[in-house]
């Protein structure tokens, strides 16, 4: 090996960015470097004025923030005290994964880029900006963006002479190595630790709330499934607020559970203990107990329901033996490949169980140590809490649309999260979900007179009930909302805590119900009718303009009606109508949060 180090620390949100390190990782091997792949938030910032070699790999959240296990090392990073040279033994590179979809487009990794170069350390090569909505996808970029990186730092840090690279089909040693326990009387059975009471819950400890009620909301004829679920989180310590959001991490069905063990030929009660192999510096999974159970490691760890990404196909492929399937596993994980990779997997939302159906000759071939190289992590999810602690103490609801669609493959598909909590019914027995609670992006107004005008179609309704109900606790009625659904028989949610608010005089609601007439009507066209109280409000009152939903047309919609406004009533241009909305955001008078 040589004796240069390879440094790749990641800012990693739902496990791409980690993904990509990873695999920059087994890249570095393949040269014959010697590599430490860490998240941010465990590598010791202090250390890096020390380092040579570092390539930075970072995701963007929300409206332009650093991923949660970054956030340390970015204030440590942005501090003002840090001397100007004081990186200027470092060579690195940032590599950003964003979507351009979405206003700060690769935020995060432009403003490290520039911060480093401040600090005096040496850029290897410009930023790469990774784009989803890049016609080859994020591989569009750091493909090339790979290649001019190995390049660089190749002619800066040969590899020593006597060795040469090993090639992409040799198998590189795995992470970790699992010792079977033969005798399996008395293994432990996997209990969450009790909450400790003076610790807030964390992803490291969640919280095991009951779920109090698993209720669906919408019609039954309606082709949407949704639930209004209800945790009771007594002695939990969790405090939130209006906007936030609480995190959980779903399981595996126990049919995938079954057929994977069957296709590994795995016994799903066995035991093990997980350590590090020989050279290894991963550190075992602390959510993983010792010794583990295999139906533990499978049910709560690897995601194997996930659409599998590139780096999936380029470990598979080392273990093939068979012509055929070496040879299409080898084209899926090609630069040259990947829209016939795109056209098997992620299009159909093809699962990694079922990649590994379709390959059995490899999936024969695969050794147990291989799988959390080969699985990554279930990602914890996120929900808007649709409740406010002031109208229902203890309590933390939310509301879910279970995910479920068809493509062209026999089997519908299923989103892992909603289908494993609608999956719960505690009206059969006790059900706790661990948990933890997390500050959103929405803040709402402290003064009192300030009105809140919120637009919230669908499940973007959440966090403006936990809003609407924690206002009129603190005696604030200024309360706009604009709902929007298909119809007002099938999927109104909340439809009589509305009616009620709104008579006793705590609220003014407006309907947009898209399916009950010929002309389809939505929440932006609404916003477009009460253009003279909006306009009122925003410009004489102060308000507070909020837009919570799915990202496809609906903000886009609602900001154009916004802007629409400030021209009718306002009597301004449209250049200057999106001046004034873009000084609103910059003041925290205009918020949005949007998924896809």
């Amino acid at each position: 090996m040589s004796t240069h180090t390879l440094l790749v620390l990641y800012g990693s949100q739902t496990g791409t960015a980690q993904d990509m390190a990873e695999r920059i990782g087994r890249q570095a091997q393949r040269r014959r470097i010697v590599v430490r792949v860490q998240p941010l938030d465990s590598y010791s910032v202090a250390n890096l004025i020390s380092e040579t070699l570092v390539v930075f790999v970072c995701a963007t959240t929300g409206q332009g923030d650093p991923p949660d296990n970054m956030k340390n090392f970015w204030r440590f990073l942005f501090r003002k005290s840090l001397p100007a040279g004081s990186l200027c033994r470092l060579d690195y590179a940032v590599l950003g994964l964003g979507d351009s979809s979405y206003p700060k487009f690769n935020f995060v990794a432009k403003k490290l880029y520039k911060r480093l170069l401040q600090l005096g350390a040496n850029a290897l090569l410009p930023v790469g900006l990774a784009d989803d909505q890049h016609d080859l996808g994020p591989d569009g970029v750091t493909d090339p963006w790979l290649i001019s990186f190995w390049q660089k730092t190749l002619s800066l840090y040969p590899i020593p002479p006597g060795l040469s690279p090993l090639r992409e089909e040799d198998l590189l040693p795995p992470r970790y190595v699992f010792h079977f326990l033969d005798d399996t009387t008395g293994k432990p059975v996997m209990k969450p630790l009790p909450p400790d009471d003076q610790i807030p819950p964390s992803s490291a400890q969640p919280f095991p709330a009951r779920m109090v009620s698993n209720q669906r909301v919408t019609d039954p004829s309606h082709f949407q499934d949704v639930r209004h679920i209800d945790f009771d989180i007594t002695g939990s310590n969790i405090q939130y607020s209006a906007g936030d959001v609480v995190m959980m991490r779903p399981c595996n069905s126990p049919e995938d559970v079954e057929q994977f063990c069957q296709l590994l030929r795995l016994d799903p009660d066995s035991y093990f203990i997980l350590n590090p192999a020989d050279g290894s510096t991963a550190p075992v999974p602390a959510r993983l107990p010792q010794p583990c159970s295999v139906r533990y490691l499978v049910e709560q760890f690897l995601d194997i329901a996930a659409v599998p990404r590139r780096s999936f196909f380029e470990l598979l492929t080392t273990f093939a033996t068979n012509e055929l399937e070496r040879e299409k596993l080898a084209e899926f994980s090609s630069a040259q490949g990947q829209d016939e990779l795109h056209s098997y997997c992620n299009r159909p939302r093809r699962t990694a169980l079922e990649v590994l159906s379709d390959f059995p000759h490899t999936t024969a071939e695969l050794s147990v140590d291989y799988l959390p190289d080969l699985f990554p992590e279930i990602q914890p999810r996120s929900f808007s809490i649709a409740s406010s602690i002031l109208a229902h103490p203890n309590r933390l609801q939310i509301l879910v649309a279970v995910v479920r669609y068809k493509t062209r493959l026999h089997k519908p598909r299923r989103g892992l999260c909603s289908s494993w909590l609608a999956s719960l019914d505690p009206s059969q027995g006790e059900v706790c979900v661990p948990l933890w609670v997390k500050k959103g992006s929405l803040k709402f107004p402290q003064d009192l007179d300030t009105p809140a005008i919120m637009v919230g179609p669908g499940t973007g309704v959440a966090p403006f009930r936990a809003a609407i109900q924690e206002r009129i606790a603190q005696s604030k009625t200024a309360n706009v909302l604009f709902f929007g659904c298909r119809s007002e028989t099938k999927d109104f949610y909340f439809h009589s805590e509305w009616e009620e608010r709104v008579k006793a005089g705590h609220m003014t609601l407006f309907t947009a119900f898209s399916r009950d007439q010929e002309d389809k009507i939505y929440v932006q066209h609404r916003v477009k009718e009460q253009a003279k109280l909006l306009w009122d409000l925003i410009a004489n009152k102060n308000a507070v303009f909020y837009i919570a939903g799915n990202s496809k047309q609906m903000p886009t919609g609602v900001c154009d009606s916004l802007k629409e406004v400030f021209q009718q009533e306002g009597g301004v241009t449209e250049s200057q109508a999106q001046e004034m909305l873009d000084a609103m955001e910059k003041v925290g008078r205009f918020q949005s949060e949007t998924w896809s």
